[in-house]
């Protein structure tokens, strides 16, 4: 037979287990962004980057035509000279390795190479350590992948980017 408090203990631990299992089925675990809670307002995306130049999500889903609202921060601590972020969102069949690689000598304006603007659909400026920036736009009205990336130098090539699918 099992003590009284074994019982106990045993009870208790299963309670907080089916409570917190319970409770986690209501959260997303797609990378889809978090709702604003209004169900006509735009769809809240929460990015951050980090010192190992890295976004936290790498897709997002967007319905044709939705209103999204993508809030960036760099949660690094390396100095913006040296470890900026940026999120630039391009048209649907840009190469974003191009643009990268165009963006390296583009110093001037915060690496993003002027001869390459017209593809750009959203921009987030660069961000230091500890800074956020945030962009509203309707997504693209065709369906398909849209690339984002990181376009400080280098930091695409390292696995900075991601993909906005419309669908």
């Amino acid at each position: 037979m099992v003590p009284y408090d074994m019982k106990k203990s045993t009870i208790a631990f299963w309670s907080i287990t089916v409570g917190l299992a319970l409770g986690g089925c209501g959260q997303s675990g797609s990378s889809s962004g978090s709702s604003t809670g209004a169900s006509n307002g735009p769809l809240e995306v929460d990015l951050t980057a980090n010192d190992l130049m890295r976004y936290n999500q790498t897709s997002i889903e967007a319905a044709p035509g939705q209103e999204l609202k993508v809030v960036f921060t760099n949660i690094g601590s390396t100095p913006k000279e040296a470890m900026a972020h940026n999120w630039v969102l391009l048209k649907k069949g840009s190469d974003p390795l191009a643009f990268s690689q165009a963006a390296i000598s583009a110093k001037d304006t915060d690496y993003i190479p002027p001869s390459l603007k017209d593809e750009i659909i959203a921009l987030i400026p660069l961000q230091g350590p500890h800074q956020s920036g945030e962009v509203d736009f309707k997504a693209p009205t065709e369906p398909g992948d849209y690339p984002f990336l990181c376009s400080f130098p280098a930091h695409y090539q390292v696995g900075m980017h991601g993909v906005l699918t419309v669908k």
